[in-house]
């Protein structure tokens, strides 16, 4: 008998998971039934800032083939909703009170968009509230948002995003993470007069430091959006719309500013959507805690993968109980590795060659803003000062941090090194600088010395023989694939020589989007060296 695996989630990496797994449907080893909450087929959510300004179509959000797997034999039901786990029965219960026995169950339940607590919006703890019977309200159930108030997770907030900035409306975004930040600059730059209002002292205060956060709101002020900091959002006031409903009309700081507009895009993190792995008596944390088999700490026979998943080692038998350490990722990588690395391992079970090798992320996390004349990276420790005492506990040397910054060109950089090797960096407004501090950040390499020669790369004498070589085929492309300059060549050289090809043969730039550039310029290169001889094969 086929092992009947159930996955709950069918979103950008429950689809990914469907995708790796179709060999063992095919080949009768699984039978395979996914269940979704959402009415439309998996899309790609982190393009969802760049569809809801008119950047990115519908159709560009397409990321699976639903149909392929369909007629592969995968069973996939959506629009409707999971109420309930039978943990005992090995069972799941649908909306439509159908019952679907398991074997396997795997989680990909993702994340819902956090509601601040404002006066004038009704938020419910939703985390340990049983799951609607009508899908539609799984993120709405008994506290719908005002008009006039969205969040941005899906593809109807996307659409209500998409008819403010279409008539040129005034939008106002609570929060300055990477989504607001790209949501606001896209508006602006489509036209709509935006807002950013945020409690920090600089935007993306969790990727930057003030340095790097300082010239970002800079940049973003020169790009028509108005930045207010140190402001504590408490409430929001309403009109009456000819029908008589309130829509909202103004967001208002402990101050007692208020802040006017047409819409309100709350943009304040995420949660893990937990509701169902908890009422089921599964342990859970900031996320349905796995272990480094992705495999629950409370029932063998059910996972979790993606936005909902915290991976976590478990702790030793009599060992003292606490809240494990970490947390979801939040990000579409990571989320797409556990997809691929769960799918393998049960194919291989089913193969009868198990593996007792352990999920281990060892990518690394870049954070890049996608925004058109602003380029913003950072990745590992950001944070150190200068001019602090970096004595963080680590046996080895202490940290040491190199910055320059030119506020008036909307340039900065900062390299925070151990024993001349990159832990962190920030880089905003200096793209080739950044590109080489990526590179060597991935490899560990050792920085110069003289940490102002990384300068150069963005300076009118650059010259590229005297970096790392950004073509060199262990170079990463796309962080979210995990996608070498060599994969791309490799490609290329089977005829995928655009963009749109490689992303379809490799999956590169199919994530963020941010790599696509990259792409570009590896094809480049390829054609310069192989010649239209070679790319005619």
């Amino acid at each position: 008998m086929p092992e009947r695996i159930v996955l709950i989630g069918y979103g950008t990496v429950g689809a990914r998971f469907v995708e790796e797994l179709l060999p063992a449907v095919t080949s009768g080893l699984v039978e395979l039934t996914v269940v979704g909450a959402e009415a439309h087929d998996a899309y790609n959510r982190v393009l969802i800032a760049e569809y809801a300004v008119g950047q990115a179509d519908r159709e560009r959000l397409e990321m699976t083939d639903t149909a392929a797997a369909i007629a592969a034999g995968v069973r996939i039901v959506t629009g409707t909703s999971v109420t309930s786990i039978n943990r005992s029965r090995h069972t799941i219960t649908l909306g439509t009170d159908e019952q679907i026995p398991y074997d396997r169950l795997v989680l990909a339940t993702g994340a819902r968009s956090n509601v601040p607590t404002l006066d004038g919006i009704t938020k419910v703890r939703r985390d340990f509230m049983k799951p609607p019977v009508d899908a539609r309200t799984l993120d709405s159930a008994e506290a719908p948002l005002p008009r006039g108030i969205t969040v941005l997770r899906d593809v109807e907030d996307a659409q209500t995003v998409l008819a403010a900035v279409q008539d040129a409306q005034r939008i106002v975004v609570l929060g300055a993470g990477v989504l607001g930040m790209e949501l606001a600059l896209a508006a602006a730059r489509a036209g709509s007069e935006t807002c950013v209002v945020y409690h920090s002292e600089s935007p993306m205060d969790r990727n930057l430091d003030r340095g790097g956060g300082t010239i970002l709101a800079a940049s973003a002020r020169r790009a028509g959006v108005t930045m207010i900091n140190h402001a504590r959002a408490e409430s929001v006031t309403f009109h009456t719309d000819e029908d008589g409903s309130k829509r909202f009309e103004a967001l208002v700081c402990a101050d007692g500013k208020q802040i006017h507009g047409d819409l309100l895009v709350l943009s304040c993190g995420v949660h893990a959507r937990t509701e169902l792995a908890y009422l089921a008596g599964l342990e859970v944390s900031s996320g349905i805690v796995v272990d480094e088999h992705l495999r629950s700490w409370t029932d063998s026979d059910i996972y979790a993968i993606g936005d909902c998943a915290h991976v976590a080692t478990r702790p030793a038998p009599g060992a003292a109980k606490a809240n494990p350490p970490g947390g979801p990722s939040g990000l579409v990588g990571p989320g797409w590795r556990q997809a691929d690395w769960l799918a393998a391992r049960f194919i291989a079970e089913l193969s009868l060659a198990p593996s007792d090798d352990a999920f281990v992320d060892r990518s690394i996390s870049v954070v890049m803003l996608k925004a058109e004349g602003i380029d913003v990276v950072a990745a590992g420790v950001t944070k150190a000062d200068p001019w602090d005492q970096h004595e963080d506990g680590c046996a080895s040397a202490p940290l040491s941090v190199a910055q320059w910054a030119d506020p008036e060109h909307s340039r900065y950089t900062k390299m925070v090194t151990r024993d001349g090797i990159l832990e962190g960096f920030v880089c905003v407004g200096m793209p080739r600088t950044a590109a080489e501090l990526t590179l060597l950040f991935e490899r560990g390499s050792e920085l110069p010395a003289d940490r102002s020669m990384l300068l150069r790369y963005d300076g009118p004498d650059y010259e590229p023989s005297l970096g790392s070589d950004p073509f060199a085929v262990d170079a990463t492309v796309c962080w979210c694939n995990g996608v070498t300059v060599g994969a791309i060549n490799e490609t290329a050289c089977a005829g995928n020589t655009t963009i749109a090809g490689v992303g379809s043969a490799t999956r590169a730039g199919t994530g963020c989007g941010g790599c696509k550039n990259r792409i570009g310029e590896v094809l480049a290169r390829f054609a310069e060296v192989e010649g239209p001889q070679e790319l005619a094969v």
